[in-house]
């Protein structure tokens, strides 16, 4: 009840700013700043020609495409460096040197190497969210208690590889499956947005690209239609997807009762 009514009255906010604004000061046009009705019936014709239907379902498959590659990658890529000594802490450095980079920076190579299309926005999110769960990965690894690992290599464990009776997955992934979920879920948010701005640039359908037509009428209602669609179906992903596993990850590991 609280959260409805929190909304409820930031809407009213909302409306209020937009009257003082447009209607009131006439600070701005009515076309630069949106008001909730212009925005809800903005949403409405989105529904009703079911294009917003459309662009999520290519926004999502593009997500879930990119997001599994750049999960693979990162994972065995938070390996190496953790198995690779001083020459792990010198791409450690490196990739988190990539890490800062913005997700639009690696939209001129995806351009010139892929064309405009699938394969360009898919590479531009997984640039942008394999770097952070790389790093998260080797620092889960790293942070290991050491008795884990002498304990297991006393009970003759000692390989370092993914097969059944290896270290990785007996002891490592195993202990360390909180932290590299948490750096996955972080991943999934650099994926998220990677994949908003590169359909900006490259795509053809999408949220992104309702995103730039929105920008192109002049019609912001439509923007921020858009907007609130994405928040909207990134919590839901976070609440029912994310939330849901590292709840069970962290109750079966001690963490939360």
């Amino acid at each position: 009840m609280k959260k409805i009514l929190f909304y409820i009255a930031l809407i009213m906010i909302w409306e209020l700013i937009y009257r003082l604004g447009v209607d009131v000061f006439k600070i701005w046009k009515a076309y630069v700043f949106p008001s909730p009705i212009r925005t809800l019936k903005a949403m409405y014709e989105l529904i009703l020609d079911k294009s917003i239907f459309i662009a999520i379902f290519y926004s999502l498959r593009r997500l879930f495409i990119a997001y599994a590659i750049s999960s693979i990658i990162g994972i065995l890529l938070g390996f190496i460096i953790y198995r690779s000594g001083n020459l792990g802490t010198t791409l450690k450095s490196l990739i988190l040197g990539l890490q800062s980079l913005p997700s639009l920076c690696w939209v001129p190579f995806a351009l010139l190497w892929f064309g405009l299309g699938e394969i360009a926005i898919i590479f531009i999110v997984i640039i942008s969210s394999v770097f952070s769960i790389a790093l998260s990965v080797s620092e889960a690894i790293e942070n290991i208690l050491p008795i884990y690992i002498k304990a297991a290599k006393t009970m003759g464990i000692k390989e370092y590889s993914l097969k059944k009776n290896g270290l990785f997955r007996k002891v490592i992934l195993p202990a360390g499956l909180p932290t590299i979920f948490t750096g996955l879920k972080q991943g999934w948010a650099f994926a998220w947005r990677a994949l908003v701005a590169g359909e900006m640039i490259a795509s053809s359908e999408g949220l992104g690209h309702i995103l730039i037509l929105g920008r192109d009428f002049q019609d912001i209602a439509k923007v921020a239609a858009i907007m609130i669609s994405i928040i909207f179906i990134g919590l839901l992903l976070d609440k029912f997807l994310f939330s849901n596993i590292e709840k069970d990850i962290r109750a079966k590991w001690g963490f939360e009762s």
